[in-house]
């Protein structure tokens, strides 16, 4: 851990950054499986995504619940119920290859996704142990357990192939569950404040709070970047399927995506701490604009690689981004209600891109799936090229 980050906060932080790896790790396992096995199991392969579109509806409707709760009870038991949703998701999966139930497969991707819910707010809690001002590096650390995902999600998935004979992945997917009871064990020693307990001074009302362009920005630029990626990803495996390459490559082209996803969370801390958040979210936006070139360029191996790394690197910078950029909006007392609004605004646009993966790429193929995002992401750029210029306007007024 840096030193900068007080000694006392790093056991919390470390237990965060491990829980953040086994959560990614079943989630990533998901995002390499599900739209293959969804295409599988589906009465029509325009639903082939939509196990993977349940997985992020669930982190979308769990947020606020989870926020609510945490509010009252603190963040532990929070973090513990969804750990047993992970639990719970992954079982009914593999209940639901075993009998290849579709439905039921759709169910336990909502239970993982509502897992994932309640464990985005590991980032937030990271910061609350280590203060605002080392926000930008707790929330890096946090984020970079993500590394791990992009070796130990795959190649679970791999290894669980065919652990039970005759039952394609059903093993794939218990690996998947012992993740969470492995996160479980761990978020059971952790100690925060609960967050009730930190409420003090006078609180804005909702409206009042989101009337704040900088937050509109940061949830703005935040909803974008996720969704973009959540889209493009959940369609990858699918187009490198249907350009005729081998199943084989759908591994390292993801495994390399979650890598170029949360490898740089090492050091974005340290850039937007030297540079700002709005211009690391800048460069987010730019690299996921080179990720269209790249994508479009051609329907090779090696293209799909370097667009999903450009997707990846671009994810971060936005995310990490966009979250710093939010823990400058609120007061202690605020923050459960702004952090609770983030969450759903950006899982639920984020859902919707997932749930449009599909449809997109069965309908009209990568190459429009891949231009329809460049709008989105022009929006967003502009929207953050603003925000950095009115923080340029009031550091030369004072």
């Amino acid at each position: 851990m840096p030193t900068l980050i007080p000694s006392s906060t790093r056991g919390n932080i470390l237990i965060l950054a491990l829980s953040q790896a086994l959560m990614l790790s079943a989630i990533v396992l998901s995002m390499a499986l599900a739209a293959i096995l969804g295409a599988m199991l589906a009465p029509d392969k325009g639903l082939a995504t939509l196990p993977v579109a349940a997985m992020v509806v669930g982190t979308a409707l769990a947020s606020l619940p989870a926020a609510m709760l945490m509010r009252r009870a603190g963040r532990r038991p929070g973090f513990l119920l969804g750990a047993l949703l992970g639990i719970g998701g992954s079982l009914l999966c593999a209940l639901a290859l075993y009998r290849s139930d579709f439905v039921a497969f759709v169910l336990g991707h909502f239970l993982l996704g509502s897992y994932q819910g309640f464990a985005n707010y590991y980032r937030f809690a990271a910061v609350e142990a280590a203060g605002t001002a080392y926000a930008g590096r707790a929330i890096s650390l946090v984020v970079a357990g993500g590394v791990v995902a992009a070796f130990l999600g795959p190649q679970l998935g791999i290894w669980g192939r065919d652990w039970i004979s005759g039952q394609i992945f059903v093993g794939s997917y218990l690996a998947q569950g012992a993740l969470s009871l492995t996160a479980l064990v761990l978020l059971s020693r952790l100690h925060l404040p609960k967050i009730a307990s930190s409420h003090v001074g006078v609180t804005r009302s909702l409206r009042e709070i989101l009337a704040q362009p900088v937050l509109r920005v940061a949830i703005f630029g935040t909803a974008i970047g996720y969704a973009v990626m959540i889209m493009v990803m959940t369609a990858t495996p699918l187009a490198i399927l249907g350009c005729g390459l081998p199943g084989s490559d759908v591994t390292p082209v993801i495994q390399w995506h979650v890598v170029g996803m949360f490898a740089p969370s090492f050091f974005t801390g340290i850039l937007i701490s030297r540079y700002g958040a709005p211009r690391i979210m800048q460069a987010g936006f730019v690299l996921l604009l080179g990720h269209v070139v790249l994508a479009l360029s051609g329907v090779e191996f090696m293209h799909f690689l370097s667009a999903l790394i450009f997707l990846g690197v671009g994810w971060n910078f936005a995310f990490i981004g966009g979250t710093a950029l939010l823990t400058q909006t609120y007061q202690p007392g605020e923050r459960a209600k702004v952090q609770a609004v983030n969450e759903f605004a950006v899982f639920g646009l984020a859902a919707t891109a997932t749930l449009s993966a599909g449809w997109l790429y069965d309908r009209f193929g990568w190459v429009t799936l891949n231009l329809a995002v460049v709008p989105l992401l022009l929006a967003a750029l502009i929207a953050v090229i603003a925000i950095e210029r009115q923080f340029r306007r009031l550091a030369t007024a004072t």
